[in-house]
């Protein structure tokens, strides 16, 4: 091994390249750089530079670069493909953009022994990476090693008929052309034109480079036979002529390989383009699921516009595959077969987490190529993917694991959520006991005093108290039970509604007939205020379960009748408006604080304002209302009255009412 350009890095910066190939003997290259990663506890990146011939790789070729790749990927190297025609540039500009430190290299030392040999790829990059060490791995390739470049080079020289069609059409049409402006008397400059033309068409239409070079040589000699001097005849009087048929043939030449040579890039461009639009396309879908099933289809899709080929995927179930979900890129697959044989693969691919099936060292001899879909520890499944006799190229295998990596990061972002909204609804869940509990501690004391203190006071002093007073002590026991009685019914229907464990038993009653029976349950206190009730002229008739709506006006009555001073005025009104019957309820007492009315229906929220006897509520009468009135399809909302105090408006759904005749 020769080193080049040694220059002293820090240990934890070492970033080493290994550049990949087909070749039987990159093995060893990677091996070594295996090795000197190892070494230098550094990041390993294994590069493979695709280029317009490797379309025409040989089935042995692929599967030597699928094994080098794989190899790579196995010791812990991050695969990058790239595109380019000039390989040493592509590895150098590369290197550069990703701060490599290190790149080793293949060299075949029998190329020292070959005469006409232009500058080798390991010299090439060398000379374009002055910075970077370049590590060498040399080897004695033999005869062989080229008998597959030969055959490449063949294959791409033997036309197919639609390619002989092609050329033998645009010889015609250009020939046809020079004559006629021959006969128009047109230059030689323009009938030259001409045939360079058609020779450009050629290699733009064709995939055979032998049509381009029969092309260029045939238009020289057409044109020396129909346009010069003698005509008809492959003799040329002028002494230029033959200087003239020389640039014609090489510019035609030049003409036919810039164009096959912009043709392949252009194709490359556009695949890539393509692949790397549906890994974009991926990352957008993904962020928008709301669950596994979600993600699991998206994913398939995009892997099948990508590879064009059946997949399954199988989830991860109690710590087990479970069965399999197939996606076919049309009907007339008979891929369930096929997985359905290829079980134990997908299984191994689970356990492992490495890559088995089609393309690999673990159950080569199937068709199919199984992924696990993993992140951070978790296997969250397993795709697998119908190879055949065709095994993805290095560029879309490797979209390929990026696009299962996006999956099993949503999977995972999705698991975290989910487990944070659990651990999110457990807090409330304890906070909202801790709440109850706490307000049921601390106001329940104050009632159960009053209860326990004025009993005490009629056991032991009742012979001595007058008729008053004793009247007086029942009044204050008979308010705080009725207060806990009220209590412990909010606390029922509350723990009801957010449970979903009741049903409402809805029927169609009088709205105003409701409101007036509700009223005779409010408290006995609401003979210290003004109450007044305006109802509307026309029936309002509403689906409702009766007990609770009347339960929603006895809290927010009782609400006003403690909130507002004595003498205040309580306003009860009906009206229909389009489909709805509304009802408000308003009072000119001190009103709500704008930085309170947000939270007014909150679970255990009181507010700021004290009851008129100093006492405090818990917090559920407002929020067990809004809970009723929305279970009725309704809604209930609190604005500010005019010049003070409340004003709650309550919108319910009328029942249509069908008269018979």
């Amino acid at each position: 091994m020769v080193l080049h350009n040694e220059r002293s890095v820090t240990m934890r910066d070492e970033s080493i390249l290994v550049c990949l190939s087909a070749s039987p003997y990159n093995k060893k290259v990677i091996e070594t750089a295996c090795k000197l990663a190892s070494a230098y506890n550094g990041k390993l990146t294994a590069l493979y530079v695709k280029t317009p011939e490797d379309e025409k790789l040989s089935e042995e070729s692929r599967k030597l670069l699928d094994q080098n790749i794989r190899l790579a990927e196995k010791n812990g190297a991050d695969i990058a493909t790239v595109y380019g025609t000039d390989i040493n540039n592509q590895i150098a500009e590369y290197a550069r953009i990703s701060q490599i430190s290190k790149i080793v290299i293949g060299y075949n030392n029998s190329l020292h022994h070959r005469f006409f040999i232009r500058q080798t790829l390991t010299d090439s990059v060398i000379s374009a990476v002055p910075g970077i060490d370049v590590y060498i791995v040399p080897y004695a390739a033999n005869e062989n090693a080229y008998r597959n470049k030969r055959h490449r080079f063949v294959a791409g020289i033997i036309p197919s008929i639609t390619d002989i069609l092609i050329m033998l059409l645009l010889m015609l049409m250009t020939t046809g052309v020079g004559l006629l402006f021959s006969y128009y008397q047109f230059t030689e400059a323009n009938i030259i034109t001409i045939f360079i033309l058609g020779v450009l068409l050629t290699s733009l239409l064709t995939k055979s480079y032998l049509c381009s070079i029969v092309v260029s040589l045939s238009s020289v000699l057409i044109f020396n036979y129909f346009f010069t001097d003698p005509k008809m005849t492959l003799h040329a009087y002028e002494p230029g002529y033959p200087i003239t048929f020389g640039v014609m043939l090489t510019a035609s030449l030049i003409t036919a390989t810039l164009a096959s040579r912009l043709k392949n890039e252009a194709k490359q461009s556009s695949s890539a383009a393509f692949r790397l639009k549906i890994l974009f396309d991926t990352n957008q879908l993904l962020q928008t699921v709301n669950n596994d099933d979600e993600i699991i289809n998206k994913t398939a899709s995009q892997l099948i516009k990508l590879t064009n080929r059946d997949l399954i995927y199988y989830k991860v179930k109690d710590g087990a595959l479970d069965s399999g979900i197939i996606f076919q890129k049309d009907n007339r697959s008979n891929s369930e077969d096929v997985f359905a044989a290829e079980y134990h693969v997908a299984e191994k691919a689970f356990e492992t987490r490495h890559h088995s099936g089609a393309s690999t060292d673990v159950f080569p001899e199937v068709r199919g190529l199984y992924l696990a879909v993993y992140s951070g520890g978790e296997v969250f499944g397993v795709v697998g993917l119908l190879i055949d006799n065709s095994a993805l190229d290095s560029f879309e295998y490797s979209v390929t694991l990026s696009i299962l990596g996006e999956c099993a990061m949503a999977m995972d972002n999705l698991h975290n959520y989910n487990e944070k909204e659990k651990a999110s609804r457990k807090a409330e869940s304890e906070q909202l006991r801790s709440n109850l509990l706490r307000s049921i501690s601390h106001d329940l004391r104050t009632p159960l005093t009053s209860i326990s203190g004025n009993a005490d006071s009629l056991l032991n002093e009742g012979s001595r108290l007058d008729d008053e007073t004793k009247h007086r002590i029942y009044t204050d026991i008979y308010d705080d039970s009725i207060w806990l009685i009220d209590l412990v019914e909010n606390l029922l229907s509350v723990t009801k509604l957010s449970d979903n464990d009741v049903s409402l038993n809805k029927m169609a009653e009088l709205l105003d007939d409701v409101i007036n029976d509700a009223l005779k349950h409010c408290s006995r206190k609401i003979c210290e205020h003004s109450l007044k009730t305006e109802f509307s002229n026309e029936p309002l008739v509403v689906e409702m379960d009766v007990k609770m709506i009347s339960q929603v006006i006895v809290n927010i009555v009782n609400n006003a009748i403690s909130y507002t001073p004595k003498g205040s005025v309580i306003c009860i009104s009906t009206k229909k408006d389009g489909e709805y019957a509304v009802v408000t309820i308003s009072d000119n007492g001190d009103g709500i604080p704008d930085a309170e009315k947000e939270r007014i229906f909150d679970l255990f929220y009181s507010g700021s304002n004290r009851f008129s006897d100093s006492t405090r509520r818990m917090g559920l009468g407002l929020a067990l209302c809004q809970s009723i009135i929305t279970a009725h399809n309704g809604t209930i909302t609190l604005q500010d009255n005019n010049p003070s105090g409340c004003v709650f408006t309550i919108r319910i759904p009328l029942y249509e009412v069908t008269i018979s005749e």
